[in-house]
């Protein structure tokens, strides 16, 4: 005996239907906030790939001026933002590189933290959605079951019948909701941990090629550098 979901939803209560349309919804919102953070992760690895090896060759071969040019241009990469912001800080300075002090380094590596707080807290907008689907999407679909296994014992109760076939229909259609709460769960928790996973790699890499960034400010930037 096949089980139809159609026969399912039109023998369904309107509680049933309500917990079915919430977790369409709450699926509808993982999904879309998935693919929205995808694409922009898609964009930003793209960017930072081009970026990083570029921005390296600058540094090595002292050529600051095309290192900040190059950190303005890539828009799209979370790491080049953060850099920028830094290399904003100490762009006016880098006119007169004898001039800059211990203070406009700790300045540069500040505004370093700053903007990697602002871009790490944009990368995780909409994380809470995804977490929040993940973990309540079971429980939601376990009180349809709760409630649709209510119903059926009511309904055994009121009809005086008894037996497995008396009370199958009903119970199928408590189980139902159970079963769309964990499908819509699972993707969502995967599609968490996945992004977390990228986050977190994100993360080594802004801190990584920022401490680069003011390591090279240190050793190379300004001859009275040590001077407060």
């Amino acid at each position: 005996m096949e089980v139809s979901l159609l026969q399912l939803w039109e023998e369904a209560g309107a509680f049933a239907r309500g917990i079915i349309i919430l977790l369409a919804i709450m699926s509808v919102a993982s999904l879309s906030t998935a693919a929205a953070k995808w694409w922009r992760f898609a964009r930003s690895r793209k960017a930072t790939k081009k970026f990083a090896p570029e921005f390296a060759r600058f540094l090595q071969e002292e050529q600051l001026d095309e290192a900040i040019e190059l950190a303005e241009a890539s828009k799209k990469s979370s790491v080049a933002t953060v850099l920028g912001e830094a290399l904003a800080e100490v762009k006016p300075l880098l006119k007169d590189r004898a001039t800059v002090t211990t203070g406009d380094i700790n300045s540069a590596e500040r505004a370093v933290e700053r903007q990697s707080l602002i871009v790490l807290s944009d990368l995780k907008r909409g994380m809470g959605i995804l977490a929040t689907v993940g973990a309540t999407a079971p429980f939601v679909g376990l009180l349809g079951t709760t409630m649709g296994v209510v119903n059926a014992f009511t309904g055994m109760a009121l009809t005086g019948s008894g037996g497995l076939a008396a009370i199958s229909a009903g119970i199928a259609e408590a189980l139902i909701t159970t079963a769309f709460g964990l499908a819509v769960a699972i993707p969502a928790v995967w599609l968490y941990n996945y992004f977390q996973t990228r986050i977190d790699n994100i993360t080594v890499e802004i801190v990584y090629t920022s401490k680069e960034l003011i390591d090279y400010l240190i050793k190379t930037v300004g001859t009275e550098f040590g001077r407060s």
